[in-house]
């Protein structure tokens, strides 16, 4: 067996999987669903816990557990600081956003996220095998926490500084995430998130050779040559989020999961213009005209999630893409609309042809 392949089977065989292909943990996309199918197919089951209050994280948690066999992940956000306000560009920002959906009343922008301390509570509650962290890392104390009950690690970074910053601050797997990926990239710096835009196959390696801990390949992964040229590349596993998105067992809107296919890597774009953190979407007509030369800048997360909420609940309620939050990665046209299992099986059956060839 050559190494690529050894380094895949020690890597399930120390963390309980058949198949060394994890699902992306993806807020807002990441239902019980589609981690019973593929756990029972022997992957790792996850949640991206971000917009999850308490209650929600110890229900997703007991429904994946009594029915999926194998282990998963529960993902959070670390906060960002406090965001810096300005009701006279947020009153801008209303008026642009009353042109694709509702009219935004100014509280909008009030929106909070869920309380970080209690999710962390209710992630030591739900006890996982394995939590990860998106946007920095973990407080010490809760890694303590964490260490005291056996639950693994696994820190996402986009640089070769985080990378090295997450192995010093005990984390167990690092998850090197490429600007290829869909949705929130997981930048400690949200400043810097769009300047340091680094490709899978530029940071990997770099990763591989900077870390000694088992290193999870994310980002722009959606076919057999992709998981084996990450294998190839140094990578224990590797991570598929947008990939995953029009098996029926993720449930996303229609509308999503048909303008998947349809989208090339070009076609791709990364904005603040949802959320106010930078995110891959497709580049549809509300994105090109929110960071078109004379749009408002959009406002800092997570006031600019508040005052979007409107027209992406619109969007979705009428079936139209082109205002809906439609996250996608570079490799989104690769998706398949096929039951998960069938998809991940494919995956590994082809990349192992391609190593073991």
């Amino acid at each position: 067996m050559n190494a690529p392949l050894k380094r895949a089977y020690a890597f399930c065989a120390r963390f309980g999987l058949r198949v060394p292909i994890l699902l992306a943990p993806m807020a807002g996309a990441c239902p019980p669903s589609l981690s019973i199918a593929l756990m029972n197919a022997g992957s790792l089951g996850a949640a991206g816990v971000l917009l999850m209050k308490p209650a929600e994280i110890l229900a997703w948690a007991e429904e994946v557990r009594s029915k999926g066999a194998g282990p998963f992940q529960l993902n959070t956000w670390i906060p960002d600081p406090p965001p810096a306000r300005d009701p006279a560009h947020e009153a801008l920002l209303r008026d642009f956003l009353a042109g694709w959906g509702p009219t935004v009343p100014p509280e909008a922008a009030d929106a909070t996220p869920p309380d970080f301390d209690a999710q962390c509570e209710a992630i030591l509650e739900a006890a996982p095998p394995m939590v990860s962290s998106v946007m920095g890392l973990f407080p010490p104390a809760f890694v303590a926490r964490l260490k005291e009950r056996g639950i693994l690690w696994i820190a996402n970074i986009s640089t070769v500084a985080e990378a090295k910053a997450a192995e010093a601050a005990g984390a167990d797997i690092i998850a090197a995430q490429g600007a290829e990926a869909g949705g929130h990239r997981g930048c400690f710096d949200a400043a810097g998130a769009e300047r340091q835009a680094v490709g899978l196959f530029s940071l990997l390696p770099a990763v591989v050779d900077a870390v000694s801990l088992p290193v999870v390949a994310a980002g722009g992964i959606a076919d057999a040559r992709g998981v084996a040229a990450a294998l190839m590349l140094g990578a224990s596993a590797v991570a598929i989020g947008t990939g995953f998105l029009r098996c029926p067992e993720a449930r996303i809107h229609p509308a999503w999961a048909d303008a998947l296919a349809r989208t090339a890597p070009e076609d791709t774009m990364i904005s603040c213009a949802f959320s106010g953190r930078a995110g891959r979407s497709i580049a549809t007509d509300y994105v090109r005209a929110a960071v078109a030369e004379g749009a408002p800048a959009p406002a800092p997360y997570p006031v600019q999630r508040g005052l979007t909420a409107a027209m992406r609940t619109a969007a979705t309620k009428d079936g139209d893409v082109q205002r809906m939050q439609a996250w996608a990665g570079q490799s989104a046209a690769m998706a398949r609309a096929e039951p998960a299992a069938d998809v991940l099986h494919s995956l590994w059956d082809g990349a192992r042809a391609l190593l073991e060839g």
